[in-house]
Parts: C-alpha cells; sequence; structure tokens
C-alpha cells in the first residue's frame, strides 16, 4: 500500500472515530436527577460520567425478567418501587447497598478518590432535597 492510501486510511479511521464520540456525546443527556430516595434526589453529570468511558458499569445487559427496550435506558426503566415481577433490584439497591458502603456509585467513587480525585462517597453529598 502506498504512503498516500495509508494516510487516507488512517485519517478516515480517525474521522470515524471522532464521529462516533461526537454522535454519543451529543445524544446522552447532560445532568439527570435520579429522583425517588428519602434523602433527597441525585444530581447525576451523566457527559462527565460518560467520559469515564465505562458506560456499561451502569447500563449493563438487560436480564430476561426485563429486556430492554432501548440500548440504554434510565436506571429507574428497570430499577423500580416495587421491584416488577421476577426482579430483586430495587432502585436504592442498584447504587449501593443500604448502608452506602458499597456498590456502584460508592465502590467507583472510593476507587477515584484512591487516585487522588475528590468523589462523593457520603449521603449527603449526592443526597439533596433540592434535587427534585
Amino acid at each position: 500500500m502506498n504512503k498516500f492510501a495509508r494516510i487516507f486510511v488512517i485519517v478516515l479511521g480517525l474521522m470515524l472515530i471522532l464521529s462516533v464520540i461526537t454522535y454519543a456525546a451529543e445524544t446522552a443527556p447532560g445532568t439527570v436527577v435520579l429522583k425517588g430516595a428519602p434523602m433527597g434526589g441525585v444530581k447525576f453529570d451523566h457527559k462527565a460520567h460518560q467520559a469515564m468511558g465505562k458506560c456499561d458499569v451502569c447500563h449493563h445487559a438487560s436480564k430476561p425478567e426485563k429486556p430492554l427496550k432501548s440500548e440504554h435506558e434510565n436506571c429507574q426503566d428497570c430499577h423500580t418501587t416495587p421491584a416488577p415481577a421476577g426482579m430483586t433490584i430495587k432502585p436504592q439497591a442498584a447504587f449501593h447497598n443500604p448502608t452506602a458502603t458499597a456498590g456502584v456509585c460508592i465502590d467507583c467513587h472510593k476507587a477515584e478518590n484512591a487516585k487522588g480525585k475528590a468523589a462523593p462517597t457520603k449521603c449527603a453529598e449526592c443526597h439533596k432535597k433540592d434535587n427534585a
């Protein structure tokens, strides 16, 4: 393959990658409020979390009891109170355990803090009554 063809393929590949990233950034919500917690809603900066590139941590594969309607659904589309038939994970348990010492959010935030970042790990740092 000559030099021009190699450069063309590389540029084309980069353009494809950038277009996919741009599309994902434009279609994902910015900040969403996760409602329903007794301590108050949680403002979730979806774009900031999306930049970490670990979508499947939250947007996990569907379960047979509740198949996906779209590729990336809201947490509360499946995790509801009361839990639908066949489902066992209610909203709170989808994010962290009852004492908020472990779970998807807390585990990741603790790992980020261990790297020197400032991710919230205390209840009132995420949950706010004002987040309606």
